[in-house]
């Protein structure tokens, strides 16, 4: 049945398609008869334009040329050295995706969000579920830096702060079969902000795969269980994704390098002073409106990183 909603999914944009261009045909052709009405034909503008946006994000998907493209994607952010500066631009990242899955109808759950007593958060895992979602949020693998006047800076200086955004993509579970002998579980108490429940039991869930020193926590749900089996989902996208590292020649194409969270590594920086720009460092793709970003605009990135990513990452001329 999910293949099968998949299929669908797939199918959907070129039956939408199909009836656009009936509908603006319709049109087209009323106008034709009644001598270029402009009436029709100011009716078949505003769909003529809609078929071309949907041409665009139709076009974009055949760039999909991974096996788990379509998937839902595993999204883990983590803030680099600086303390409560880099805490709350992780936090900032998280609210930047969690809107911009909104504008794109995608479904977001937090797995494990660690915040900080005083701002910020200290990691945070949520997995995005929509048709395609891995494929579009592989783009957003890498080191993220932001350039602003601190707000924690009572000298009103200017901070460079940096996090990291790893996304995996979600595997079916007959997929990547794990050995309980492999695993060993503990509970703990959930931190937050609690009520009367979350944090009066040991629902939480940390799972460590013995053999690779993989650690997955989970702390969201009020049920022990709930959290175990979204831990061991967890788990087994990434045991998948260090198979898929073992296994394939072309690391760097399919994850990215994995590098270290400060100067030098970043994909992309955002700039809120002297001046707003936000600049993808690979592409070389710009947007002069930060406050739009961090809102969720963030498809003119990903659409020029799939592109460039077809091209075979050939770097842009300068």
């Amino acid at each position: 049945m999910k293949k099968q909603g998949a299929l669908r999914e797939q199918l959907r944009p070129v039956q939408d398609l199909d009836k656009l261009i009936e509908e603006a045909g319709v049109f087209l052709e009323l106008a034709a008869e009644e001598g270029s009405s402009e009436e029709a034909v100011g009716e078949a503008g505003p769909i003529l334009d809609d078929i071309a946006t949907k041409l665009d994000r139709l076009e974009l998907e055949t760039l999909f040329s991974g096996s788990y493209d379509l998937n839902d994607a595993i999204v883990a952010l983590h803030p680099g050295a600086g303390g409560l500066e880099s805490q709350d631009w992780a936090e900032m990242l998280l609210r930047m995706y969690t809107r911009w899955c909104e504008q794109k109808g995608y479904t977001v759950e937090l797995v494990d969000l660690l915040t900080d007593d005083e701002a910020g958060i200290k990691s945070a895992t949520f997995i995005v579920r929509g048709h395609a979602a891995y494929g579009y949020l592989q783009a957003e693998k890498g080191v993220h830096r932001m350039i602003r006047i601190s707000p924690f800076d009572t000298s009103k200086r200017r901070h460079t702060s940096f996090a990291s955004v790893d996304v995996i993509p979600e595997v079916e579970e007959e997929a990547f079969v794990i050995n309980p002998d492999d695993l060993k579980i503990d509970t703990f108490r959930a931190s937050g902000a609690g009520g009367q429940h979350v944090n009066k039991t040991d629902s939480a869930v940390r799972i460590t795969h013995l053999p690779t020193g993989t650690v997955v926590s989970c702390q969201n749900d009020r049920s022990q269980h709930a959290n175990r089996q979204q831990a061991l989902r967890v788990l087994q996208a990434r045991l998948a994704e260090i198979t898929r590292r073992e296994q394939a020649e072309e690391i760097n194409a399919e994850r990215g390098q994995q590098r270290e969270i400060g100067f030098g590594s970043q994909i992309r920086t955002y700039t809120f002073h002297p001046f707003t720009l936000v600049k993808d460092h690979r592409t070389g793709t710009e947007v002069g409106q930060v406050e739009a970003v961090m809102n969720g605009l963030l498809d003119p990135f990903i659409e020029a990183y799939l592109r460039w990513k077809a091209r075979g990452m050939i770097p842009l001329k300068k």
